[in-house]
């Protein structure tokens, strides 16, 4: 694995919580010009969620397709300026600014989609064709798969796809031409778009942070198309399913209902799956973050009838069979290890072994001196958080904490708690930690009520946008002093501080 991570910060904020007028945040001018902001508050990294198609409850974490894109994301005013919709055609529809209404977006999105296809089909953008048929070549080992489960989705009114006529579930079957044409295209439209944001982020010296959920959720194109890398029922319904047992999370665990892999086939294959996910992520970006390291010793199963995650076991995975394997693949990658939740020794064995950083959570330190995510128990190797998308914010953190956590809180830090996201973030920045990252809602010092996700709870994530005035003056000045103070601004700026 690479060498440790040069000494840096950065912001996590998921695109769809960027502002803009379409609904939703998307990849096009708010994303470029809150690359240029993160450039100028001296910032190193922008860590975003999977950027996958969302499925059950909006969650990232449920999506279509682990190799494709959002469809949500995609820019409007790109379609705009690439010749492929007018603005007439894009319309004036009122968005709520502060949340996202999926119910609303999703089918705004998708008809733009189908109206610039309809338009390239016809002959408009013609100076796309070349780079068209590029990508559907270089993608074919899954777009056309995706593209089909789509639009037999649509067939069946968004059911899923295990309930679909015996003749629909497996991947070899019929789908109307023009719909899954216009899914291959709106695959080739969202790569276009990011990857001219990734190219934008490189030049001004921002590095992206993705997010490889370890499972896949069950209505996707990826257990459809691969329905023998899982445990599957003779009905290709998950035997089990995935989750975690009760933690400091939920009482009840979290059952997130995604099926298993069949480990063993995934063996015989080379773990060939595996490979292209890692090496498809990382077109998107330039670190990966594995949630749920620990499911690769061993992960949760839990019945399917089951109703909560209490009742399960814990199942024995590849370990470090499957990193043997990607590194003789794609050599060397940059991951981190989401290792949180009830962690046995030998998966910290195993990410050691790896060499790869694991993740050290602010909120979950303030009870004792010997708790591992205070800073001054830190390792050099390790990326500190303020919080993640299934923490409160820093604030609605504090406001609901045990009085005998903020009374240490208040001891350890010397602070009175009034400005307590800033006091974590600087406990963050000033650690010895690699890498020091914030969720945007406590650089805005926001409550609970800007939180992204509660886990465990089906309905009303994934909704915050960020307001219009984004990353102020004041906030950014804040993020340069600390990133200056605590050295952690990025290389080239730092060359140049110091005459280099």
């Amino acid at each position: 694995m690479p060498d440790r991570y040069p000494r840096s910060s950065g912001i996590l904020l998921h695109p769809t919580s960027l502002p803009g007028p379409y609904g939703i945040g998307d990849v096009g001018p708010t994303a470029h010009a809150w690359v240029e902001t993160l450039a100028r508050a001296k910032q190193t990294w922008w860590q975003v969620l999977p950027v996958g198609p969302t499925g059950f409850g909006d969650s990232p974490y449920q999506s279509f397709s682990t190799f494709a894109g959002n469809l949500n994301l995609i820019s409007p005013d790109l379609l705009i300026r690439d010749g492929l919709l007018s603005r007439e055609e894009v319309g004036g529809r009122h968005f709520p600014a502060d949340h996202v209404d999926y119910a609303a977006v999703e089918p705004f999105k998708l008809r733009l989609v189908r109206r610039a296809w309809e338009h390239y089909h016809n002959g408009r953008a013609s100076h796309l064709k070349s780079a068209f048929e590029v990508f559907v070549q270089a993608k074919r080992d899954w777009v056309d798969d995706y593209s089909r489960f789509m639009a037999l989705k649509d067939v069946h009114k968004g059911a899923p796809w295990y309930d679909w006529a015996p003749e629909y579930r497996r991947r070899g079957a019929t789908a109307p031409a023009d719909a899954v044409s216009a899914y291959r295209f709106g695959q080739f439209l969202f790569f276009r778009q990011w990857d001219e944001l990734r190219r934008h982020a490189r030049e001004k010296g921002i590095r992206l942070i993705g997010d490889v959920p370890i499972f896949v959720a069950p209505d996707s194109a990826d257990v459809w198309a691969n329905p023998d890398l899982y445990l599957l029922d003779k009905n290709l319904q998950p035997r089990v399913v995935a989750g975690v047992p009760p933690d400091y999370f939920s009482r009840t665990g979290q059952l997130w209902g995604n099926p298993h892999y069949d480990w063993e086939a995934m063996r015989k294959t080379g773990y060939a799956w595996w490979v292209a996910r890692l090496k498809a992520t990382l077109e998107f970006v330039d670190v990966v973050r594995l949630d749920h390291f620990r499911g690769f010793l061993a992960a949760w199963q839990v019945p399917a009838k089951e109703k909560t995650a209490i009742i399960g076991e814990w199942v024995p995975g590849p370990a470090e069979d499957l990193f043997k394997q990607l590194k003789t693949d794609l050599g060397d990658l940059p991951l981190i290890a989401e290792d949180l939740g009830e962690i046995t020794p030998d998966v910290f064995a195993l990410r050691d072994k790896l060499g790869l950083p694991g993740m050290k959570i602010l909120q979950f330190a303030f009870d004792k001196p010997t708790n591992k995510f205070l800073p001054h128990n830190y390792p050099a190797n390790c990326v500190a958080y303020t919080g993640t998308h299934d923490n409160d914010t820093s604030r609605g953190w504090y406001a609901t904490a045990p009085e005998t956590e903020k009374d240490y809180f208040r001891r350890y830090t010397g602070r009175d708690g009034a400005d307590v996201a800033w006091d974590l973030i600087r406990l963050a920045w000033a650690s010895v930690a690699d890498l020091a990252i914030a969720p945007m809602q406590d650089v805005l010092d926001h409550g609970t009520e800007s939180r992204m996700n509660l886990p465990g709870t089906p309905e009303g994530n994934w909704k915050w946008r960020m307001p219009e005035s984004g990353l102020n003056e004041w906030a950014a000045s804040r993020l340069v002093a600390m990133s200056e103070n605590y050295g952690r601004v990025p290389q080239k700026a730092k060359q140049v501080q110091e005459g280099g």
